[in-house]
Protein backbone atom coordinates (compact mmCIF):
# COMPACT_ATOMS: atom_id res chain seq x y z
CA UNK A 1 0.00 0.00 0.00
CA UNK A 2 1.30 3.33 -1.26
CA UNK A 3 0.07 6.04 1.48
CA UNK A 4 0.14 9.57 -0.11
CA UNK A 5 -0.22 13.13 1.17
CA UNK A 6 -2.01 15.50 -1.20
CA UNK A 7 -1.03 18.87 -1.24
CA UNK A 8 -3.18 21.03 -2.69
CA UNK A 9 -5.42 19.05 -2.00
CA UNK A 10 -9.32 21.19 -2.95
CA UNK A 11 -7.67 22.52 -5.96
CA UNK A 12 -9.06 20.80 -8.91
CA UNK A 13 -6.33 18.50 -9.40
CA UNK A 14 -6.12 17.65 -6.23
CA UNK A 15 -10.28 16.92 -6.19
CA UNK A 16 -9.49 14.71 -9.27
CA UNK A 17 -6.80 12.65 -8.06
CA UNK A 18 -8.57 12.22 -4.73
CA UNK A 19 -11.38 10.46 -6.87
CA UNK A 20 -8.90 8.34 -8.89
CA UNK A 21 -7.18 7.24 -5.92
CA UNK A 22 -11.08 5.96 -4.62
CA UNK A 23 -10.70 3.39 -7.11
CA UNK A 24 -7.30 1.78 -6.50
CA UNK A 25 -6.53 -0.95 -4.52
CA UNK A 26 -2.94 -0.67 -3.54
CA UNK A 27 -2.92 3.48 -2.97
CA UNK A 28 -4.49 5.36 -0.44
CA UNK A 29 -4.38 9.32 0.16
CA UNK A 30 -4.20 9.56 4.08
CA UNK A 31 -4.37 12.97 4.47
CA UNK A 32 -4.24 16.50 2.64
CA UNK A 33 -2.92 19.83 2.74
CA UNK A 34 -4.77 22.99 1.99
CA UNK A 35 -5.75 26.53 3.04
CA UNK A 36 -9.14 24.85 2.77
CA UNK A 37 -9.58 21.92 6.02
CA UNK A 38 -13.47 22.10 5.72
CA UNK A 39 -13.55 20.28 2.47
CA UNK A 40 -14.70 16.74 2.54
CA UNK A 41 -12.47 14.34 0.21
CA UNK A 42 -12.69 11.69 2.59
CA UNK A 43 -9.47 12.01 4.58
CA UNK A 44 -8.71 14.52 7.08
CA UNK A 45 -7.01 17.94 5.83
CA UNK A 46 -4.59 20.09 7.61
CA UNK A 47 -4.33 23.58 6.78
CA UNK A 48 -0.19 23.10 7.04
CA UNK A 49 2.35 20.27 6.61
CA UNK A 50 3.71 20.70 10.37
CA UNK A 51 -0.29 20.25 11.48
CA UNK A 52 -0.28 16.67 9.48
CA UNK A 53 0.35 14.01 11.94
CA UNK A 54 -0.44 11.27 9.77
CA UNK A 55 2.11 8.59 8.36
CA UNK A 56 2.68 8.16 4.81
CA UNK A 57 4.84 7.42 2.20
CA UNK A 58 4.62 10.09 -0.43
CA UNK A 59 3.66 13.71 -0.65
CA UNK A 60 1.83 14.51 -3.88
CA UNK A 61 1.79 18.16 -5.06
CA UNK A 62 -1.03 20.25 -7.18
CA UNK A 63 -0.68 23.11 -5.52
CA UNK A 64 1.02 26.53 -6.63
CA UNK A 65 4.30 27.63 -7.29
CA UNK A 66 4.48 29.77 -4.32
CA UNK A 67 4.06 26.69 -2.04
CA UNK A 68 7.17 25.34 -3.10
CA UNK A 69 9.90 26.14 -1.69
CA UNK A 70 8.32 25.66 2.06
CA UNK A 71 7.46 22.38 0.53
CA UNK A 72 10.83 21.19 -0.74
CA UNK A 73 12.15 22.47 2.65
CA UNK A 74 9.69 19.98 4.66
CA UNK A 75 10.68 17.40 2.23
CA UNK A 76 14.13 17.51 2.23
CA UNK A 77 14.27 18.01 5.97
CA UNK A 78 12.36 14.98 6.92
CA UNK A 79 13.76 12.85 3.63
CA UNK A 80 9.96 12.59 2.31
CA UNK A 81 9.66 11.47 -1.07
CA UNK A 82 7.78 14.08 -3.15
CA UNK A 83 6.00 14.08 -6.25
CA UNK A 84 6.51 17.72 -7.61
CA UNK A 85 3.31 18.03 -10.10
CA UNK A 86 3.10 22.47 -9.45
CA UNK A 87 4.47 24.22 -13.04
CA UNK A 88 6.00 27.42 -13.25
CA UNK A 89 8.80 27.51 -11.21
CA UNK A 90 10.88 29.73 -11.23
CA UNK A 91 14.81 29.20 -12.12
CA UNK A 92 15.78 29.37 -8.59
CA UNK A 93 13.16 26.48 -7.29
CA UNK A 94 14.71 24.47 -10.24
CA UNK A 95 18.01 24.79 -8.81
CA UNK A 96 16.54 24.26 -5.15
CA UNK A 97 14.27 21.32 -6.18
CA UNK A 98 18.08 19.50 -7.61
CA UNK A 99 19.61 20.46 -4.10
CA UNK A 100 16.88 18.77 -2.16
CA UNK A 101 16.67 15.72 -4.39
CA UNK A 102 20.09 14.65 -2.72
CA UNK A 103 18.30 14.50 0.66
CA UNK A 104 14.84 12.85 -0.64
CA UNK A 105 13.54 11.29 -3.78
CA UNK A 106 11.93 13.75 -5.59
CA UNK A 107 10.08 13.19 -9.66
CA UNK A 108 9.19 16.19 -11.55
CA UNK A 109 8.45 16.06 -15.25
CA UNK A 110 6.61 18.66 -17.94
CA UNK A 111 3.87 16.62 -18.31
CA UNK A 112 2.34 13.48 -16.15
CA UNK A 113 0.34 12.20 -18.77
CA UNK A 114 1.62 8.64 -18.97
CA UNK A 115 0.84 8.85 -23.17
CA UNK A 116 2.93 12.10 -23.78
CA UNK A 117 5.75 10.55 -21.44
CA UNK A 118 5.82 7.50 -24.25
CA UNK A 119 5.40 9.77 -27.09
CA UNK A 120 8.66 11.88 -25.99
CA UNK A 121 10.95 8.40 -26.02
CA UNK A 122 8.69 7.53 -29.43
CA UNK A 123 9.86 10.97 -30.86
CA UNK A 124 13.99 10.20 -29.96
CA UNK A 125 13.70 6.87 -32.52
CA UNK A 126 11.76 8.71 -35.31
CA UNK A 127 14.06 12.34 -34.97
CA UNK A 128 17.07 10.06 -34.89
CA UNK A 129 15.61 8.42 -38.68
CA UNK A 130 13.24 11.42 -39.68
CA UNK A 131 15.14 14.41 -38.73
CA UNK A 132 18.44 12.94 -39.95
CA UNK A 133 17.10 11.99 -43.12
CA UNK A 134 16.16 16.02 -43.50
CA UNK A 135 12.71 16.21 -42.66
CA UNK A 136 11.20 19.00 -41.14
CA UNK A 137 10.16 18.98 -37.82
CA UNK A 138 7.15 21.24 -36.77
CA UNK A 139 4.87 21.15 -33.44
CA UNK A 140 1.79 22.32 -33.29
CA UNK A 141 -0.34 23.08 -29.58
CA UNK A 142 -4.06 23.17 -29.03
CA UNK A 143 -5.18 24.24 -25.35
CA UNK A 144 -8.37 26.02 -23.95
CA UNK A 145 -8.95 29.97 -24.09
CA UNK A 146 -7.81 30.81 -20.21
CA UNK A 147 -4.61 29.05 -20.94
CA UNK A 148 -1.85 32.05 -20.37
CA UNK A 149 1.51 30.49 -21.40
CA UNK A 150 2.42 29.80 -24.85
CA UNK A 151 3.88 27.76 -26.56
CA UNK A 152 2.59 24.78 -23.53
CA UNK A 153 5.64 23.36 -21.74
CA UNK A 154 4.63 19.81 -23.06
CA UNK A 155 5.00 21.02 -26.54
CA UNK A 156 8.54 22.39 -25.46
CA UNK A 157 9.16 19.05 -24.07
CA UNK A 158 8.77 17.33 -26.88
CA UNK A 159 10.84 20.08 -28.79
CA UNK A 160 13.81 19.13 -26.53
CA UNK A 161 13.08 15.45 -26.73
CA UNK A 162 14.00 16.04 -30.27
CA UNK A 163 16.29 18.63 -30.04
CA UNK A 164 18.15 15.86 -27.91
CA UNK A 165 18.27 13.30 -29.78
CA UNK A 166 19.63 15.44 -32.47
CA UNK A 167 22.74 16.52 -30.86
CA UNK A 168 20.59 19.87 -29.64
CA UNK A 169 21.91 21.01 -33.11
CA UNK A 170 18.09 22.60 -33.58
CA UNK A 171 16.47 26.15 -32.59
CA UNK A 172 13.08 27.13 -32.33
CA UNK A 173 10.91 28.84 -34.19
CA UNK A 174 7.82 30.59 -32.37
CA UNK A 175 5.76 33.19 -34.99
CA UNK A 176 6.62 32.76 -38.62
CA UNK A 177 4.59 36.18 -39.24
CA UNK A 178 7.24 38.38 -37.25
CA UNK A 179 9.74 37.13 -40.22
CA UNK A 180 8.99 36.79 -43.50
CA UNK A 181 11.93 34.31 -44.38
CA UNK A 182 12.18 30.56 -45.70
CA UNK A 183 12.77 28.53 -42.49
CA UNK A 184 16.04 26.93 -41.72
CA UNK A 185 16.87 23.06 -41.70
CA UNK A 186 17.89 23.37 -38.05
CA UNK A 187 14.65 24.73 -37.10
CA UNK A 188 11.82 23.45 -35.30
CA UNK A 189 8.13 25.37 -35.62
CA UNK A 190 6.06 25.42 -32.42
CA UNK A 191 2.74 27.02 -33.30
CA UNK A 192 -0.25 27.39 -30.56
CA UNK A 193 -3.83 27.68 -30.26
CA UNK A 194 -6.00 28.38 -27.83
CA UNK A 195 -9.91 28.58 -27.83
CA UNK A 196 -12.70 27.09 -26.20
CA UNK A 197 -12.02 23.88 -23.95
CA UNK A 198 -9.62 22.14 -25.27
CA UNK A 199 -7.84 20.09 -22.49
CA UNK A 200 -4.62 19.72 -24.81
CA UNK A 201 -3.66 18.52 -28.28
CA UNK A 202 -0.35 17.71 -29.34
CA UNK A 203 1.23 17.26 -32.64
CA UNK A 204 4.51 16.30 -34.09
CA UNK A 205 4.87 16.60 -37.42
CA UNK A 206 7.73 15.05 -39.61
CA UNK A 207 7.77 16.57 -42.94
CA UNK A 208 10.39 15.07 -45.98
CA UNK A 209 10.09 15.05 -50.21
CA UNK A 210 6.61 13.67 -50.51
CA UNK A 211 5.87 11.90 -47.73
CA UNK A 212 4.76 13.42 -43.92
CA UNK A 213 4.41 11.23 -40.61
CA UNK A 214 2.84 12.61 -37.50
CA UNK A 215 2.46 11.86 -34.15
CA UNK A 216 -0.39 12.96 -31.72
CA UNK A 217 -1.39 13.26 -28.22
CA UNK A 218 -5.29 14.47 -27.30
CA UNK A 219 -6.26 15.04 -23.54
CA UNK A 220 -10.09 14.65 -23.03
CA UNK A 221 -9.82 15.24 -19.07
CA UNK A 222 -7.60 16.41 -16.56
CA UNK A 223 -8.20 12.67 -14.97
CA UNK A 224 -4.87 11.31 -17.11
CA UNK A 225 -2.50 13.76 -15.20
CA UNK A 226 -3.77 12.31 -12.36
CA UNK A 227 -3.30 8.66 -12.95
CA UNK A 228 0.04 9.37 -14.35
CA UNK A 229 0.83 11.29 -10.59
CA UNK A 230 -0.55 8.46 -8.75
CA UNK A 231 1.58 6.09 -10.56
CA UNK A 232 4.84 8.07 -9.97
CA UNK A 233 3.55 8.15 -6.35
CA UNK A 234 3.76 4.08 -6.75
CA UNK A 235 6.82 4.10 -8.30
CA UNK A 236 8.71 6.53 -5.71
CA UNK A 237 7.77 4.99 -2.82
CA UNK A 238 11.10 3.38 -0.79
CA UNK A 239 12.83 5.44 -3.72
CA UNK A 240 16.57 6.31 -3.02
CA UNK A 241 17.65 10.54 -3.03
CA UNK A 242 17.56 11.46 -6.54
CA UNK A 243 15.72 13.57 -9.10
CA UNK A 244 12.96 11.15 -11.34
CA UNK A 245 10.95 11.87 -14.08
CA UNK A 246 8.07 9.86 -15.96
CA UNK A 247 10.51 8.41 -18.01
CA UNK A 248 11.69 6.46 -15.34
CA UNK A 249 8.58 5.32 -14.25
CA UNK A 250 7.75 3.92 -17.79
CA UNK A 251 11.07 2.49 -17.90
CA UNK A 252 10.09 0.76 -14.84
CA UNK A 253 7.05 -0.78 -16.35
CA UNK A 254 8.89 -2.53 -19.54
Amino acid sequence: MTRIIMHGCSGAMGRVISGLAEDMEDIKIVAGIDPDDQVNLGYPVFQSLEQCNVEADVIVDFASAKAVDHLLEYCGKREMPLVLCTTGLSQEQVEKVQKMAEKTAILRSANMSLGINVLLKLLQDAARVLAGAGFDVEILEKHHNRKVDAPSGTALALADSINEAMGNAYHYKYDRSAEQVRRTAKEIGIQSVRGGTIVGEHEVIFAGQDEVISFSHTAYSKAIFGKGALEAARFLKGRKPGLYTMADVIDSAT
